[in-house]
C-alpha cells in the first residue's frame, strides 16, 4: 500500500504539471498533502511536515539561489557576459570559434541562468554564422551545450543547489564531480555533435532577426575581473572541501571551513561584483540595489519550487512511504546511482522541468541514501547522476526547446535532431562519467 501511494503521487504531481498545467510549486504541495493524508497520517502531522519540509531546504537553498541570481544579475547588467563571450572569442580566433562558445556557455552559465546567458550570447552566433556562412548550428550548439552543462551540474544554479540540499552532499564535491563530469559532456554535446549536425541541417538566422543582433563594442568591464568573480567563490568551496579531506582541525581549518561556506563565499563575490562591476564603473548605488532586486523575481520562484520538493521528500519520510521505498530500492540489483539517474529522466521526459524532475528524484531518492547511509564524494556524484537524468530528452513540453527552435529558426522536427540530441549526449556523457568515478569512490 505505501509504495502504491508513492506511486499514485508522482502520477499525480506529473497529471497537474502536464494535463492541467497547474504551477509546479501548487502542484508539489497539493499532493504532499494527498500523500500523507493517503499514507494514513494524521492531519496535523502532515501540515507538520509540510511546515518542517519547507523550513529546512530553504534554509540552506533560499540564501544561495538569492545569492547567486544577484551575482548573476549584476555580470549580466554591467556587460560582464558580454566581455567574457568577446575575448574568448578573440583569443581562440574564428577558426576555434566553436570552442570559445562552448568554453564561454560553460563558464557563463555557472551564475547565469540558462536563457538569459543564451538571449545575451546568440548574437554572436548570429553574427559567425552571417560571416562564414555556416550552418547556425555549427556554433549554436557548441553554445548551448556549454551552457546546459553548468546549469545542471555546477552550483550556485538552483537545480544542484536543491539536489545538493535534498540528499545533504557537500557542495565542494558536487562543484568538483560537476565539472569533470561536464567538460567531456560539453566537447562531445557541444563542438564534435556540432560538426555532424550543422552538416545534416542548414540553419540560417531567421529573418525576424536580420537586423536586430548586431553586436557594438562598447566599454566593459575588463576580462579578468569577470573571470575572477566568477571563480572566487567556486575556488573557495572546493578549498573548504578538500581542506577538510587533508587539514586536521585547527584555527587554518575553522577559517577555511568559514570563508568556504557557500553562504560567505557568495557573499565575497556578490560584494566584489557589486563594486568592481558596479559603483567602480559608474553605477550609483540605487542602480546597484535596482539589479539587486530585479534578480530575486526569477530566483523566488525557483526558492519556493525547491521548497516544495522539500515537503514532498518531508511527507515521504515521515509518512513511512519513503523508508519502505528505500529499502525496496536498496534491495534492488541495480545500484542507486542508475536509480537517481533512470528517477530524474523518467520525470524530466513526462513533465519537461529540468528543475522539477532533479527536485522530484532527489525526494525519491533521499530515503535511499539515508537507508544506504551514503556519505561524503559519492553523495556528490549522486547528485550529478539526478542532474543529468533531468537533462535528458528536452523535447515538446520544455520551453528551452521552443527557446531554440525560435532563436536558430529551426522546424520541430529539426530541433528534435539538434537541440534534443545534444542534450541527450550531454545527460549520458555526464552520467557515464560518474558512474565511472563511483566504481572508485567509496
Amino acid at each position: 500500500m505505501p509504495i502504491f501511494v508513492a506511486v499514485v503521487g508522482i502520477l499525480l504531481l506529473l497529471l497537474f504539471v502536464i494535463r492541467f498545467k497547474l504551477h509546479a510549486f501548487v502542484a508539489l504541495l497539493l499532493v504532499s498533502l494527498l500523500v500523507g493524508i493517503a499514507a494514513g497520517m494524521p492531519l496535523a502531522t502532515v501540515l507538520d511536515s509540510i511546515k518542517k519540509g519547507m523550513g529546512e531546504t530553504l534554509g540552506f537553498v533560499a540564501v544561495v539561489v538569492g545569492l547567486g541570481a544577484m551575482l548573476g544579475q549584476m555580470l549580466e547588467a554591467s556587460g560582464g557576459v558580454e566581455r567574457l563571450a568577446q575575448e574568448l572569442l578573440k583569443k581562440f580566433g574564428e577558426s576555434k570559434a566553436q570552442w570559445a562558445l562552448a568554453l564561454t556557455g560553460f563558464i557563463v552559465s555557472i551564475p547565469i541562468f540558462f536563457d538569459v546567458g543564451f538571449i545575451i550570447i546568440v548574437p554572436l552566433v548570429h553574427g559567425l554564422a552571417r560571416k562564414t556562412g555556416r550552418s547556425l548550428l555549427f556554433y549554436g550548439i557548441p553554445l548551448v551545450a556549454g551552457l546546459a552543462v553548468t546549469h545542471a551540474f555546477v552550483p550556485p544554479t538552483p537545480g544542484p543547489i536543491a539536489v545538493a540540499e535534498l540528499l545533504h552532499a557537500d557542495l565542494g564535491w558536487v562543484i568538483l564531480f560537476g565539472i569533470i563530469a561536464g567538460i567531456p559532456a560539453t566537447i562531445v554535446a557541444g563542438p564534435l555533435f556540432a560538426r555532424h549536425i550543422a552538416k545534416q541541417i542548414h540553419a540560417t538566422v531567421p529573418d525576424y532577426f536580420q537586423t536586430e543582433n548586431k553586436v557594438f563594442e562598447k566599454d566593459l568591464p575588463g576580462f579578468s575581473t569577470v573571470v575572477g568573480i566568477i571563480f572566487i567563490p567556486l575556488a573557495l568551496i572546493i578549498l573548504n572541501t578538500v581542506s577538510g579531506a587533508w587539514l586536521e582541525a585547527g584555527p587554518l581549518r575553522s577559517f577555511l571551513g568559514f570563508i568556504g561556506h557557500p553562504f560567505v563565499a557568495l557573499i565575497i563575490a556578490v560584494l566584489l561584483a557589486f563594486w568592481l562591476l558596479g559603483t567602480q564603473r559608474g553605477f550609483s548605488r540605487e542602480e546597484v540595489q535596482k539589479i539587486a532586486t530585479k534578480a530575486l523575481e526569477p530566483a523566488g520562484i525557483i526558492i519556493l519550487v525547491t521548497g516544495a520538493g522539500g515537503v514532498f521528500k518531508q511527507v515521504l519520510i515521515d509518512s513511512g512511504v519513503g523508508k519502505i521505498l528505500g529499502e525496496m530500492m536498496a534491495a534492488s540489483s541495480l545500484p542507486p546511482i542508475l536509480l537517481a539517474f533512470i528517477a530524474a529522466a523518467i520525470i524530466r521526459i513526462a513533465q519537461g522541468s529540468a528543475t522539477v524532475a532533479m527536485i522530484t528524484a532527489a525526494g525519491i531518492i533521499a530515503p535511499v541514501v539515508t537507508k544506504l547511509e551514503m556519505q561524503g564524494p559519492v553523495l556528490g556524484l549522486m547528485v550529478i547522476a539526478i542532474a543529468a537524468g533531468a537533462s535528458i530528452m528536452s523535447h515538446v513540453n520544455d520551453s528551452g526547446f521552443w527557446l531554440i527552435k525560435q532563436y536558430f529558426g529551426l522546424s520541430e522536427k529539426d530541433t528534435l535532431r539538434s537541440w534534443t540530441v545534444s542534450v541527450t549526449l550531454i545527460a549520458v556523457v555526464g552520467f557515464v562519467v560518474v558512474f565511472v568515478l563511483a566504481l572508485f569512490i567509496d
